[in-house]
């Protein structure tokens, strides 16, 4: 199909009536010019108080239980009377009924067995894009515009690994051509959910955290899409978060590495896996702001021709831990117990954010996320249980009281004096230095400073490679 236009609203862009609203105008806007698929996440905060409801159930409270279903139940209903008219709000409270229901009976048979499965979790929480993309289908419906709410799990075939499953290519291509292609050809626009899957026997997955964002690219390489629209509530990708360095600039464009390592290291605009599916077909992907339609956003492509030296942009992670992996002996092999390490992580189904090693003692150290530390630890200390019994290795503490910054550009391949400039930056600040890493690409620096220090020290390095708003100056 030529071309298509996918474009994924998130749970802001979707957070209200009045929103809603906004996004049915931009798909009918560009529906009118060519075929478009649409995908949405939850209405802001939904996903958070399924999975609180769930909690509540595996606890056995059925009280607060109570409570989040009927804030559930009230949240959408309210949206459903403001969004439509009355000529079709019947239909969508059905519908709106039917999934409330639906969750009402997995809740309850999580708070019978006491636990949560989950497959279980992975069908429950997706309920919430099922709400948001019926209600923006009938609306648009509503408004003359030919819509189709679509299940994401009928599109996007996944491996079995629930609450963080990935996507089987050619499944997911043939089940495009038999749902949505259909539809787009006959001028439908699919409104599809975010976040959720199917493995090829048809048990509901869910793609991890920000798992949205990640559909939407999935789908648009399945359909050879022209472009990916990624609507949020901030005008683009920024050289530095705005709330920590006044000055920091909307990015005009970005390349898929550069856009990666900033969603990898903290900046919120793209899930860190969503531009994996578009890299061969090199589909480039516009970071929108819904909220502001006037803003032109970045656009993220495969390389950009103009030259470009040293960082282009900077972020930061607060919540995150430093894991050491410390030797007692020079006699054991590092190596080996690295890749044990790094097994027992793969095991947690975690994320390693930086990883930094020494030499003569073979001592290193991870940066996780703090809401995995638990499951980390718990991971390496059965896979290292023996040399920590026999005192071969120290026993694993973790550092909570630190932050990770990510310097980011692929202008910064052989810069020389770059690294000093930078390190040199964060020291005027007094801010000490606790780790570094830096990949082979040499396009991210990875630093780990204490969290105190951490706000202080992207401002001086923002300030110190000159990434901010240019200030003009009188003649």
């Amino acid at each position: 199909m030529n071309n298509l236009l996918v474009m994924k609203f998130g749970g802001t862009s979707m957070g209200s009536a009045e929103r809603m609203q906004i996004a049915a105008q931009i798909c009918r806007d560009q529906a009118a010019k060519r075929p478009v698929l649409c995908v949405v996440s939850a209405m802001s905060k939904i996903t958070d108080l399924l999975l609180d409801s769930l909690r509540k159930a595996e606890a056995g409270d059925r009280t607060d239980l109570s409570a989040n279903l009927k804030v559930l139940r009230e949240r959408h209903e309210e949206a459903c009377g403001k969004l439509l008219p009355a000529s079709h709000q019947a239909k969508a409270a059905a519908g709106v009924a039917e999934l409330l229901a639906e969750f009402d009976r997995i809740s309850n048979g999580v708070l019978m067995l006491g636990e949560r499965p989950p497959r279980a979790v992975d069908e429950a929480i997706a309920i919430g894009e099922r709400l948001s993309s019926l209600l923006l289908a009938t609306y648009l419906e509503s408004q003359g515009c030919p819509a189709q709410a679509v299940n994401g799990a009928s599109l996007i075939a996944t491996d079995a690994v629930f609450g963080n499953a990935s996507p089987l290519a050619d499944a997911t291509r043939e089940r495009c051509d038999t749902v949505a292609r259909p539809l787009l050809e006959k001028g439908v626009l699919p409104v599809v959910t975010g976040f959720n899957g199917s493995t090829l026997d048809g048990r509901p997955t869910t793609l991890g955290r920000g798992g949205s964002d990640f559909s939407a690219s999935i789908l648009a390489a399945a359909l050879d899409a022209e472009e990916l629209w990624i609507w949020t509530d901030v005008d683009g990708i920024m050289s530095a978060d705005p709330r920590l360095v006044p000055d920091a600039k909307v990015l005009p464009e970005v390349t898929y590495g550069e856009a990666a390592e900033l969603a990898y290291n903290g900046a919120k605009v793209l899930h860190p896996r969503t531009l994996a599916p578009l890299v061969e077909r090199k589909i480039p992907v516009w970071s929108k702001n819904s909220f502001n339609l006037s803003a032109p956003g970045t656009k993220i492509v495969p390389s950009i021709t103009e030259d470009s030296h040293g960082p282009r942009a900077v972020t930061s992670i607060k919540n995150v831990a430093m894991i050491p992996i410390e030797p007692v002996a020079g006699g054991i092999s590092g190596t080996r117990l690295m890749a044990r390490a790094v097994g027992a992580l793969a095991g947690a189904n975690a994320e390693i954010l930086a990883i930094t090693s020494s030499s003569y003692r073979q001592t290193f150290c991870f940066i996780v996320r703090q809401e995995e530390l638990q499951t980390v630890i718990g991971h390496l200390e059965d896979d290292l249980s023996l040399e920590i019994t026999h005192g071969y290795v120290k026993p694993i503490v973790a550092d909570e009281n630190v932050g990770l910054i990510a310097v980011v550009g692929e202008g910064m391949r052989g810069s020389q004096g770059l690294a000093g400039r930078i390190f040199s930056a964060i020291s005027r600040e007094d801010v000490n230095i606790i780790a570094i890493a830096q990949g082979s690409s040499e396009s991210t620096i990875a630093i780990v400073v204490r969290r105190e220090g951490l706000d202080k020290a992207v401002r001086a390095i923002h300030q110190e490679c000159g990434m901010g708003v240019a200030v003009a100056t009188e003649s």
